[in-house]
């Protein structure tokens, strides 16, 4: 049956799209079907949480924009001046995001070996993966906006045409971003040695961390709540019919919003949207086929010499040289598990950025001038507990809680060895928490420092992130083992896991637990300050005493529950 076989070599030589999508939608599918026990509570609780935030966001942005409504003449220009800022910061972290998820998409996923050694068209490796860059990078963006755009539509009665309104505005803003998310990558990955790909990310880093402050230098969003900074009434409206940016997709897809709600329809904005989407896939399009394959081939290049020896071999024998051999490989371990998955550490991107605009937000607070008082300037400090406890849980969830999971299915080998399972949970604790103390004590030094706070409230904010960086740090690691994806292929996927949510929540609740314990006594001791008075030392001995006591309890509680479900799993 020579024509039956051509035939059938003929469909397998030229695969479809969806065919080379198909594997990753049955995967998700059949997790999604998976009778798996508790899936139905886990899916009540994601809901549930889901639910909150949405009508989180929705409440303030509406209360926020019926009040600009209200104001006449100018009410409309902040709300589209507000809403391109919003859409500007959602750029911003989509083209970040994308630069880090087409590394693993493009050179580092499992099933490229065959895609790429198979008779598979270019154009359709490339649409495809792609498509799943911008699914993976954009979908938490996507849950943002829909809440952002549902309250524009609703304060300015948008209509019921006003959903494919949105759509058709942000579905550009999403593919324009993924494609030069991967265009850089790939531009990066031919330049630089695969072996040195640290260098390509030190590169993004830099640029991006630079960039983001460029931008925020430039748009200054702080002047806009704070008119009485401009000379004259002319001066604030034109800075608010100023475009923020007006050569970036995210200024045309507010203009064509707020064109649609202020029933001036312009279809300007929409025309440059969609042609630019299709310029850049198509300009995208013809760099991969020139350079995909010789970046992939240069990705699959070993290039970790740290853990064959050399000078970081060295410095660790002799910083870790108070341990013992066990513990000390096991440390050596942790290291190089995380240098030598690049989508792992290379997420520190991510964290620069972060850190670096939320500094800057916290320098150009306006805390100097009339009305400022000294109760006002110290409570600002405090309350900055509750942001960098966010911050750290956020970059816990990224690093701590993957730990476990990470192992793999090497963990039999570590069960089946003469280890104890203590010694390896505390040396994934204590690889993740020291430079996480690290960096919490750095940020609340620098925040304060720029704030000027007292030194009692400089001492609370120290000790308070210490002892908040712990227990973090313990619950990362607890529910990290509690809830284990071994099976993944990509370890940034395992934070927004359901363990993950879970994890979050319980940080969250810690944090605010911490917050709360507090605040009566550092109250006490600001109010006796002012009026001259002596603090009431049995009630700053409770306060401080119970939020410590928490925060020790957070810590230790999740690491031995860990301990007993790790030392279940058969040998």
């Amino acid at each position: 049956m020579p024509e039956a076989g051509g035939a059938a070599t003929a469909r397998v030589a030229d695969p479809s799209l969806a065919h080379l999508l198909a594997p990753k939608w049955l995967t998700a599918r059949a997790r999604l079907l998976a009778g798996e026990r508790g899936r139905g509570a886990r899916f009540v609780v994601l809901a549930v949480f889901g639910a909150l935030f949405w009508s989180f966001v929705y409440f303030v942005l509406y209360r926020l924009l019926h009040y600009f409504r209200g104001v006449e003449e100018i009410g409309p220009l902040l709300a589209g001046k507000l809403l391109g800022l919003i859409l500007l910061g959602f750029f911003s972290i989509l083209v970040l995001s994308n630069i880090i998820t087409a590394l693993s998409s493009f050179f580092l996923a499992r099933d490229l070996d065959l895609l790429v050694s198979g008779p598979v068209d270019w154009l359709k490796l490339y649409l495809a993966k792609l498509l799943e860059t911008t699914v993976h990078s954009s979908w938490m963006v996507t849950l943002l906006a829909i809440p952002m755009f549902a309250a524009y539509g609703r304060v300015y009665e948008g209509g019921w045409w006003f959903p494919l309104v949105s759509a058709a505005v942000f579905l550009p803003m999403l593919i324009i971003p993924s494609v030069i998310g991967s265009a850089v990558t790939l531009l990066l990955v031919n330049i630089f040695p695969a072996r040195r790909t640290r260098d390509i990310l030190s590169v993004i880093a830099v640029l991006a961390a630079g960039g983001i402050v460029l931008l925020f230098r430039l748009v200054r969003p702080e002047r806009l709540a704070r008119p009485e900074g401009f000379r004259s009434l002319v001066d604030f409206v034109t800075v608010l019919r100023t475009p923020t940016s007006p050569m970036l997709p995210s200024e045309w897809a507010a203009r064509g919003v707020m064109s649609w709600l202020q029933y001036r329809m312009d279809y300007l904005p929409f025309y440059l949207l969609w042609t630019t989407a299709a310029a850049a896939i198509v300009l995208g399009a013809l760099l991969h086929r020139a350079l995909y394959l010789q970046g992939f081939s240069k990705a699959q290049e070993s290039g970790v010499q740290w853990a064959r020896g050399g000078f970081w071999r060295r410095l660790g024998l002799v910083v870790f040289r108070p341990l013992s051999v066990l513990k000390r490989e096991l440390v050596f371990k942790e290291l190089r598990l995380f240098f030598r998955d690049t989508t792992q550490w290379s997420q520190l991107i991510l964290l620069g950025v972060l850190v670096v605009v939320y500094v800057f937000n916290i320098k150009y607070l306006p805390l100097r001038g009339d009305g400022m008082t000294f109760f006002l300037i110290n409570v600002v400090p405090f309350l900055n507990l509750v942001l960098a406890g966010f911050v750290l849980a956020s970059i816990a969830a990224r690093f701590i809680f993957p730990a476990v999971s990470l192992e793999g299915r090497t963990l039999w080998l570590l069960r089946s060895s003469p280890m104890e399972v203590r010694d390896l949970l505390w040396a994934k604790f204590w690889v993740g928490t020291l430079p996480l103390l690290v960096l919490a004590l750095a940020i609340v030094a620098v925040t304060d420092s720029l704030l000027h706070v007292s030194e009692f409230m400089f001492a609370v904010s120290v000790l308070t992130i210490a002892f908040m960086t712990f227990a973090v740090a313990g619950l990362a690691l607890g529910f990290g083992t509690l809830f284990p994806q071994f099976e993944t292929e990509n370890a940034a996927q395992i934070p927004t896991s359901f363990g993950g949510l879970l994890f979050m929540m319980a940080a969250v609740a810690m944090i605010g637990g911490v917050v709360i314990l507090e605040a009566r006594p550092v109250y006490s001791y600001l109010s006796a300050t002012m009026y001259h008075t002596d603090p009431d030392p049995l009630e700053m001995w409770l306060g401080f005493g119970a939020a410590a006591v928490l925060c020790v309890g957070c810590t230790l509680a999740p690491i031995r529950i860990a301990l007993k479900r790790l030392s279940a799993v058969e040998r």
